[in-house]
């Protein structure tokens, strides 16, 4: 296990009750600042999130295209047009590192799901559309997830 044999536990199982989501999908409520893994049976995993700041939250389908444990980070242009003093690469496992200790890419652009360094922007709208989790919580999903699971984000 690559963050050692610690039990780690989802933010709560909840009942999920909407219809045409398949088990096994992420489902992001950008105006709820949640994302639920469905598990079916009317039963869902709920994880607290930050979400895109205002003109930069998406919705619509995607999935997830990679899976990476302490990933580096590279600034994207617009990120760096608003912050200029970043360096271009971050390294993985660094504590100035905002993609936390790991990060599902997602098809839909340059977007991921990721953990933070910053734990007090969850539940908030920060992002440039990325959705950030805790570093706990993105664990336990990435461990439930594998490439190809289908992602959709609603308001």
């Amino acid at each position: 296990m690559p963050w050692g044999s610690v039990e780690v536990r989802a933010a709560e199982l909840v009942g999920f009750q909407e219809r045409g989501y398949r088990p096994g999908t992420i489902v992001i409520k950008n105006s709820k600042r949640r994302l639920y893994l469905v598990l079916g049976n009317g039963k869902a995993i709920r994880y607290k999130i930050a979400v895109g700041k205002s003109g930069k939250s998406w919705t619509g389908p995607a999935f997830i295209t990679a899976k990476y444990i302490k990933p580096s980070w590279s600034p994207s242009p617009e990120v760096r047009r608003d912050h200029p003093h970043l360096p271009k690469l971050i390294k993985g496992g660094a504590a100035n590192n905002p993609m936390g200790v790991a990060a599902m890419t997602l098809s839909n652009g340059n977007y991921a799901i990721h953990g933070t360094n910053r734990p007090g922007s969850i539940g908030q709208a920060v992002s440039y559309g990325c959705i950030r989790m805790s570093n706990q919580d993105i664990r336990d999903l990435f461990k439930r997830v594998g490439v190809r699971t289908p992602v959709i984000a609603v308001r």
